[in-house]
């Protein structure tokens, strides 16, 4: 058999390099998903973008596909140790799968400025509740008013996710713990609950629309499985002030990044 051709070879060393790039993405998000319960987003949509090199759109919508067994195996942690809220996620839901319809329909044309510009202030909303903190936990009972807010809250939370490509637990975890003081551990779990029908339906869409890599979802995806079911596990024993701190300087980190890329030529 003859020499394989170096430009095969050029071909096969690079899908190798975004492959690993992307599993590494996938594991670095997982690990900030089980912990915080997020959806991953954070860290897959600029790691897309900055390490595999994707069009921004489409590193969009391939973070909300990347979140379906990501957030699986977090909340199933969650949810073994009696740490998901359920009808306070049912709540939500409804909400949120209508708003990841519409969000998931705006992807298409929306401008990656505006993209960009969005997405720093969803980072920077969650940095200001991480490093600010919340209320202490109190068992308040959803009250048909509150029903209500969660599920605005939740139609809010579906839109980041399917515009965005993020699970939208920047929002509902703060509401939680803040305006209705459940435990943080339990606001997580909630979230990432909500989080796994959200990307579902917010993906559906996007497929549709041909803004997702669903090979590069894939791997994204599994790789982030075994470090999302382990953040969920640390979840329970870390420190809120500590684990809280730390992804707050994460994000903040993120968003300079970011910013700086608002410096170049706006592209359409």
């Amino acid at each position: 058999m003859g020499a394989a051709h170096p430009g095969a070879r050029g071909a096969a060393d690079s899908g190798a390099r975004g492959a690993a790039a992307q599993a590494g993405v996938g594991l670095a998000a997982g690990l900030i998903a089980g912990l915080f319960g997020v959806g991953g987003g954070i860290l897959i949509v600029p790691g897309l973008w900055w390490a595999a090199r994707m069009e921004q759109r489409r590193a969009h919508g391939t973070s909300l596909a990347a979140m379906v067994p990501l957030t699986v195996a977090g909340v199933a942690t969650y949810v073994v140790g009696g740490h998901v809220d359920w009808p306070a996620a049912a709540a939500l839901a409804a909400g949120a799968l209508v708003g990841a319809w519409t969000g998931a329909g705006l992807l298409a044309r929306v401008r990656p400025r505006t993209l960009t510009i969005a997405f720093v202030a969803a980072l920077l909303l969650s940095a200001a509740r991480m490093l600010l903190g919340g209320a202490e936990p109190r068992a308040d009972a959803v009250t048909p008013l509150g029903v209500a807010v969660l599920a605005a809250v939740g139609l809010l939370s579906g839109v980041l996710a399917g515009l965005l490509g993020i699970g939208g637990g920047v929002i509902m975890v703060p509401v939680m713990t803040i305006a209705f003081g459940l435990p943080p551990v339990v606001a997580k779990g909630t979230s990432l609950a909500v989080i796994v029908p959200t990307a579902l339906v917010g993906t559906w869409r996007n497929v549709r629309a041909r803004n997702v890599d669903l090979r590069a979802a894939v791997v994204v995806g599994l790789g982030g499985s075994a470090s999302a079911a382990v953040g969920g596990v640390l979840s329970a024993r870390l420190p809120d002030a500590l684990a809280n701190a730390l992804f707050g300087l994460l994000l903040l980190a993120i968003s300079a990044r970011m910013l700086r890329t608002l410096r170049a030529p706006a592209s359409t």
